[in-house]
């Protein structure tokens, strides 16, 4: 009986040693493909990192010219509202300089008409002020000539020239 069961052992050993490297060659086919399909996934990845690494490039170099841009435009902005603002102020010359003041165009409109507003109101004061004191127009009416400060020549004369003035 041992004869049998080492017969049997035996084979049995060879059957599952044949069973057994199948399954192993299974899974080491079925390792081989799980590590192709890692390599590809890890090469898709690679270039797709690639691909975002070029994107980002472009838009750092868009953003670094946007800046640049972006400096130059305020530069002109600058010199632009300084020459309005001389413009501002050479067109009201008569609003003092310090009054027509601002950083930006409208802060300079906003600054002219409150100039404005404020010359406007000073003139309807003073324009009041002046119909109040009115001097009518013309030489006043003649009175008599005063006497007091003439030698007596002149006051001979005087008298002469008033009789002659009345006939």
């Amino acid at each position: 009986m041992e004869d049998k069961i080492q017969e049997t052992g035996g084979s049995t050993n060879e059957v599952s040693t044949s069973e057994d490297l199948k399954a192993i060659k299974a899974e080491f086919e079925e390792e081989k493909r799980a590590k192709a399909a890692a390599e590809a996934a890890l090469a898709e990845k690679d270039k797709r990192i690639a691909e975002l690494q070029a994107s980002l490039n472009v838009v750092q170099q868009a953003g670094e010219a946007a800046a640049t841009e972006l400096s130059q435009v305020k530069e002109a902005q600058a010199k632009a509202v300084s020459k309005y603002l001389k413009a501002a102020r050479a067109l009201h010359s008569t609003i003092p300089e310090g009054v027509i003041v601002g950083q930006t165009i409208e802060e300079i409109d906003a600054s002219v008409e409150k100039a404005k507003a404020i010359a406007d109101a000073v003139k309807a004061t003073l324009e009041a002020q002046a119909k109040e004191a009115k001097v009518p127009a013309g030489a006043p009416a003649r009175g008599e000539i005063s006497l007091e400060g003439l030698s007596p020549r002149e006051k001979i004369a005087a008298g002469i020239m008033s009789l002659r003035g009345t006939q």
